[in-house]
């Protein structure tokens, strides 16, 4: 680690960080200033343009590009429109260092992300991944906790950010990002991945909100949502040996998270009949007629015990 002269930042000279961007204008301006006002500097930052056509975006990339004022050297790489994985593979492959920092364009680090994120990987050589909690902004405002964990958890439900560092090893061993996935879930994919490399294989977890996370209706991660189920047959079949080998603890996980779903759907509607609001549509068809055999008719039971 080479220290800067203000004492207060220093460089790690085994990590380079890669931006994505597509017509992102200012928002890509502000992740790359994010990772230079970082404590701990990366000793390259590797920006991919996947094919942008908005002329101010490619103005800011280009005015990046040229700015020799940088804390740290900066390369801007510009490809045709092949979808974020393909971008992020061709960034990582052109790497150097033995861990990488993923950051999308339109998302930002607290200053204290790479030093927190990479001090806890190195604590572990079996942790393939790391990263933290995430403060959402735009539409959302809240923090959001993913858990991390071995493969058990990722099997069920993703359990870690698109804005990690990973170890380039084990990246190189499952292949990279999967560049058929266009249409959402390709970090999902890509940690199950990363998982199945060692038996011992795990993603850590900060537990605090060092990524500040955009959201917005339109963004690729809600527009995903609408072919979940298809996106998790094409995740299930494609490790379907990992699913086979923790079918039952892939189960009760599931289980558990509609559980907690269902519950919170309760005690909802508990509440607004304890204050005399009037049910919703979909929530007083319920009642009428509850699911049954997923504990949708012994929630129907306790929230019409509460009516009486």
């Amino acid at each position: 680690m080479l220290y800067r002269n203000n004492g207060k930042t220093y460089i790690k000279t085994d990590l380079e960080a890669v931006i994505t961007s597509y017509n992102q204008g200012n928002m890509i301006l502000e992740a790359v200033q994010s990772i230079c006002n970082q404590t701990l500097l990366p000793e390259r930052i590797i920006v991919v343009d996947d094919g942008s056509t908005d002329q101010y975006s490619l103005d800011i990339l280009n005015s990046i590009k040229n700015d020799v004022n940088l804390p740290v050297p900066i390369t801007v790489y510009f490809q045709e429109n092949q979808g974020v994985s393909a971008a992020r593979n061709t960034g990582i492959n052109k790497t150097q260092s033995s861990m990488v920092l993923i950051l999308d364009g339109d998302d930002k680090l607290e200053a204290g992300y790479i030093e927190n994120v990479s001090e806890l990987l190195s604590k572990s050589p079996d942790m393939v991944i790391a990263s933290s909690w995430m403060r959402t902004f735009g539409v959302l405002d809240a923090v959001v906790c993913p858990s991390g964990g071995t493969i058990v958890p990722f099997l069920s439900h993703n359990c870690c950010p698109a804005t990690h560092i990973l170890r380039k090893k084990f990246y190189e061993q499952c292949g990279g990002y999967d560049e058929s996935m266009c249409s959402g879930f390709e970090d999902w994919d890509f940690f199950l991945s990363m998982l199945e490399t060692t038996p011992e294989a795990c993603i850590g977890i900060v537990e605090k909100p060092l990524i500040n996370y955009r959201t917005a209706p339109a963004s690729a991660n809600i527009k995903s949502m609408d072919k979940r189920r298809e996106l998790m047959r094409y995740i299930i079949e494609k490790h379907n040996c990992s699913y086979r080998n923790n079918i039952t603890d892939v189960l009760l996980d599931i289980e558990t998270i509609s559980n907690s779903r269902l519950l919170g759907w309760e005690n909802e509607i508990i509440h607004s009949i304890n204050h005399h609001q009037e049910l919703s549509q979909l929530s007083a068809s319920f009642i009428k007629n509850p699911s049954y055999g997923d504990g949708g008719m012994a929630s129907a039971v306790r929230i019409a015990s509460v009516a009486r």
